[in-house]
């Protein structure tokens, strides 16, 4: 059996800054709320014309990444795209990726995790490179949120935590199997979904023309709905479960971990996870700080900029976990 190893890394991210004191000029918020809440100081959101979609800045971290790994496009097998929020409601994005690539007839998969997406997405590309099914397979994290954001006070709990970007990584096939992805650690908890969720426009629901035809501004079923702390109090219980999970499987330890990748949803839950773990400063990377929650980009983004501060060296031991909607959780553990 093959391992599969992350040979190329990239990530893009909109131009446009948008501080926590620009917010508070549209919500009743201000600069310490939100840093004491989240540890968010600010994030990037598109400008309406200036080009970027889920899927354009999908492309943009994806070639990147094939040009760090080394690889013509032409030597991807496969595509899987994670993300919350897809250009159309159909299709999905992965095609437009081998569209706009130019990739001939290769298979495409769209995967909806939300904030565990690229967990899963990778476990997905470990399981087919494995196998052998596939040598190259190109997976990318994106999110355009700031345009289904409620920017208003009402939607201030959730509004100050999303940003727009994408993450790339190109999984390639492995001879060694003592190196690569490791293993990978997957679960869900479907009976909390309307905890962390926007549940219209849905088929079995509120639909567009519903919601078009009632026309009511105080409808907020299209906007994220968030249940802070329950979601906190699940993901710092999720997070140590998965990552312990992982290390059990493989004979480590917490002390092994030269750095930990979590999802950046709140700074606060990774502080914990850290204190938890009594792991580091640098045994632990974040960058919500500047970028906010990307979601299904979130951890490709920290890896890539993990990578490129010589943060990650030959022989670590690496550990991405996450926790978000659904409730969906996971971890992977690898040796770089």
């Amino acid at each position: 059996m093959y391992h599969s190893k992350i040979t190329g890394l990239g990530y893009y991210v909109p131009e446009n800054v948008v501080t926590n004191d620009d917010l508070s000029q549209k919500i009743d918020t201000n600069n310490e709320w939100i840093v004491e809440r989240t540890g968010i100081q600010e994030r990037r959101h598109v400008v309406k014309g200036d080009g970027n979609s889920t899927t354009s800045m999908g492309v943009k971290a994806a070639k990147i990444a094939i040009e760090r790994a080394g690889i013509a496009k032409e030597a991807i097998d496969f595509i899987i795209f994670a993300t919350l929020s897809p250009d159309y409601y159909f299709p999905g994005p992965g095609v437009l990726v081998q569209r706009d690539l130019g990739l001939k007839t290769v298979g495409a998969l769209d995967i909806r995790n939300q904030c565990s997406g690229f967990v899963y997405a990778v476990s997905i590309a470990d399981q087919y490179i494995k196998s052998g099914m596939y040598q190259n397979i190109l997976v990318i994290g994106s999110e355009l949120q700031s345009y289904g954001l409620d920017m208003t006070t009402r939607g201030r709990g959730v509004s100050v935590i999303f940003g727009d970007g994408a993450g790339a990584a190109i999984l390639s096939r492995e001879e060694d199997t003592t190196k690569g992805i490791l293993s990978t650690h997957l679960h869900s908890e479907g009976q909390h979904a309307e905890e962390l969720a926007v549940v219209a426009p849905g088929m079995g629901g509120r639909w567009i023309t519903d919601i078009l035809n009632d026309n009511n501004p105080e409808d907020e079923s299209y906007f994220p709905h968030m249940n802070g702390q329950f979601v906190f109090k699940n993901a710092v219980v999720r997070f140590s479960e998965v990552i312990n999970e992982g290390l059990e499987a493989n004979q480590l330890t917490v002390a092994d971990i030269n750095l930990l990748i979590p999802h950046q949803a709140n700074l606060r839950i990774s502080q914990f996870i850290q204190h938890k773990f009594k792991l580091q400063d640098e045994q632990v990377f974040n960058n919500i700080q500047k970028y906010g929650n990307t979601t299904a980009a979130s951890i490709p983004i920290a890896l890539t900029e993990a990578w490129e501060q010589g943060r990650i060296k030959k022989d670590d031991i690496v550990v991405l976990a996450a926790f978000g909607s659904g409730f969906t959780w996971g971890s992977v553990i690898i040796k770089w």
